[in-house]
């Protein structure tokens, strides 16, 4: 009964351990800011529209502004009339 209670702490300490995994590229947003360096960490934040935007907001920073490669536009419907 022991032994059951030991490999079950075992197993839940493993499955604590496991890094969490997510998406990186938010696919709603055309342009990504990847941030590095020893005080800010490494990131990745997909929340712009446009380059210039991207670029302000990394102005003084240790950081780039990428094109995201997931970015998925969203389909523009067709305008239907009333009549």
């Amino acid at each position: 009964m022991k032994l059951i209670g030991l490999l079950m702490i075992a197993l839940s300490a493993l499955l604590i351990n496991k890094p969490a995994s997510a998406q990186m590229y938010d696919p709603r947003y055309p342009v990504c800011l990847r941030t590095y360096g020893v005080l800010i960490g490494d990131r990745m934040d997909c929340n712009f529209t446009s380059l210039d935007q991207c670029q302000a907001s990394a102005d003084g920073l240790s950081a780039t502004c990428l094109l995201n490669p997931y970015f998925a536009p969203r389909a523009i419907r067709p305008h239907k009339s009333g009549r």
